[in-house]
């Protein structure tokens, strides 16, 4: 207890400059915090993936559709539970600005392969019988004001015209990791439309979503709907989901490796700020350290004192950058353009991994000068002037 007390007695001492060393494991704490979440939030649709989740393409570009007609036929490969399908629609809601997933999907098992879109019975059952009705994810509902019954005119892009979508559910994300930014709206809208407007581009699909029975057989029933499929006038690529998606994020793997590099050097700022804040603090110190040793105080003492020291100020730092992290990314995640992080949550393992660099960085930081001071001879200290 009296080494504990002298240790905060000690810290008082130098108040701006224990203030400053905290401010500054604070502000990095704070930085690796906010990066490892733009990382996870980069990597979140891989790490919602399902591994019996298959995903069928066109084999030259996912821009190329799929006929409608290899339905059937994927359903028929033995381990294949269920086949759904869906188009990316694009298109403009109010303006340019508003960008989120609108896709045209499959009415009658979509929701079915996607388990941890959260709907209610009745609002699928009214998505298969409207036509133009669409099933919106809770943040979209959230950030315009949405309800059911509400109308959501379009204007397309991919494919042009004017579209109103009628509102006729609201998805929860069954797990806090579920995009809840997404336009899910009934094919049949689409595909009608276009036997009106473009003949050519009705009854085909974007890609194709094959929920498996096994995920052990997914490397089998893959080569069994390509090699189905091969020679045709739209071969096709399937990859599990995770793959699918990975796909898109090793376009910025570039980025994504400076950026983790970055949160590695805030690491080693931490352990240079509080590393020279101790070392000085030792050094001026060990004429003292040397008149607890002639007083009996011994090695674990001295490492108490200092070791309590480097670890109340990493710690402190670490505590309120930690309680600041959660408050300054949901502002981040305001300030972002819409649709950039479709889920933007500060996930535990970073907490874990900040508090965890800053716990170690007190201990380090403590080494060098518990060396020199168990080291050092009382006569040796004695002459030392700090």
């Amino acid at each position: 207890m009296f080494i504990l007390k002298l240790t905060f007695k000690n810290l008082l001492r130098h108040k701006l400059r224990s203030l400053l060393t905290m401010l500054g494991i604070t502000i990095a704490v704070l930085l690796f915090g906010l990066i490892q979440t733009v990382i996870s939030a980069w990597n979140a649709g891989v790490a919602a993936s399902a591994a019996n989740r298959l995903v069928v393409v066109h084999s030259v570009s996912f821009i190329f559709p799929l006929p409608l007609s290899y339905r059937p036929q994927i359903e028929k490969i033995p381990g294949v539970r269920t086949v759904s399908w869906a188009n990316w629609f694009s298109g403009i809601y109010i303006d340019e600005k508003q960008f989120f997933a609108r896709m045209a999907v499959d009415p009658d098992n979509y929701f079915a392969v996607f388990p941890e879109f959260v709907v209610p019975d009745s609002a699928l059952a009214e998505l298969r019988r409207q036509r133009n009705g669409a099933i919106i994810g809770a943040q979209i509902a959230k950030k315009y004001k949405l309800q059911v019954g509400d109308i959501m005119p379009m204007e397309g892009d991919i494919y042009p015209g004017h579209w109103e979508m009628k509102v006729v559910g609201i998805y929860h994300g069954r797990d806090k990791g579920t995009d809840e930014s997404q336009m899910l709206f009934n094919w049949n809208y689409l595909d009608q439309t276009m036997v009106e407007r473009q003949p050519g581009r009705a009854g085909r699909v974007g890609w194709y979503i094959v929920d498996i029975e096994d995920p052990g057989e997914r490397a089998r029933i893959s080569a069994a709907i390509d090699n189905l499929f091969a020679n045709s006038p739209a071969e096709t690529k399937t990859q599990t989901e995770k793959e699918f998606q990975q796909s898109f994020v090793s376009m910025s793997s570039a980025i994504l490796t400076a950026i983790n590099i970055v949160s590695m050097v805030i690491i080693g700022v931490i352990l240079l700020v509080l590393s020279n804040t101790m070392i000085m603090t030792a050094r001026e110190r060990f004429r003292e350290y040397a008149v607890l040793k002639t007083l009996g105080f011994s090695g674990i003492h001295l490492v108490g004192l200092i070791g309590g020291e480097s670890l109340f100020l990493a710690c402190t730092g670490a505590a309120v950058g930690v309680a600041l992290t959660f408050p300054i990314s949901a502002g981040v995640e305001q300030g972002l353009p819409s649709g950039w992080f479709p889920v933007f949550n500060v996930e535990v393992l970073t907490i874990v991994l900040a508090a965890g660099a800053a716990l170690l960085a007190g201990v380090v930081a403590a080494l060098v000068p518990v060396a020199r001071t168990l080291r050092m001879s009382i006569v040796d200290g004695l002459r030392q002037v700090g």
